[in-house]
């Protein structure tokens, strides 16, 4: 590495990082970027953080031009089930592309209902599906819904001159591509709703936030 005399080991530094951070842009998009969920709804607390710790989803580019995919992961003992997803995009996302539910157990088809993500307003800004945008697990819902140890990836075509990088600052900045999710099927009965968390690794920080904003509403 060259040393640059006038900045010192700032220089150097500088190189290092600019160099891990363009390695990183290039093989994200082939490992995908995980992303975690914060509630936006708090029936149950002990629920949510359930949620928040067993939930996540992969966003990674293709597999066709001009398309992505979200893998939505259930990694855990506790008992839910994601029966709704949404999107809500603003210039990033044209259309569903294909449904991956080849998992045992798992069923879903386009289209959720209700038509936007249950308790929509307690995200800031307020959640909006986008139309063309949604699924939700056929009947019976539960059952067909992702369960703990099942995964369901969702196809969608990119907008024409957005590419994944695009996609992936929408996700971070949390205001022009958001992921929604219903999940039903706690052992106490109830549901939730969660919204995914920005950046990646700030779960944990989303999720006393959000607690915080709801105990306040209530």
């Amino acid at each position: 590495m060259l040393w640059n005399k006038s900045l010192g080991g700032r220089g150097a530094l500088a190189a290092c990082v600019c160099a891990s951070f363009a390695l990183a842009m290039t093989e994200r998009a082939d490992a995908g970027m995980s992303y975690g969920f914060g509630a936006i709804t708090a029936n149950n607390i002990g629920d949510t953080v359930l949620g928040e710790s067993q939930l996540s989803v992969v966003v990674a580019s293709g597999p066709g031009a001009g398309q992505i995919s979200f893998t939505f992961m259930n990694v855990g003992m506790a008992a839910m089930s994601i029966t709704d997803v949404y999107f809500d995009s603003h210039d990033i996302l044209a259309s569903i592309a294909t449904i991956d539910d080849s998992d045992p157990g798992v069923s879903f088809s386009e289209g959720a209902t209700p038509g936007n993500l249950p308790a929509a307003n307690n995200a800031t800004p307020a959640f909006v599906a986008s139309m063309g945008l949604t699924a939700d697990s056929n009947p019976p819902v539960q059952p067909n819904g992702v369960n703990p140890g099942e995964t369901l990836t969702i196809i969608c075509n990119l907008l024409g001159g957005i590419v994944f990088d695009d996609a992936i600052a929408a996700l971070d900045g949390g205001q022009d591509l958001r992921i929604g999710i219903h999940v039903q099927g706690f052992a106490t009965g109830g549901s939730e709703s969660f919204v995914n968390v920005p950046t990646p690794g700030s779960l944990a920080l989303m999720g006393l936030s959000g607690f915080a904003a709801i105990r306040r509403r209530r």
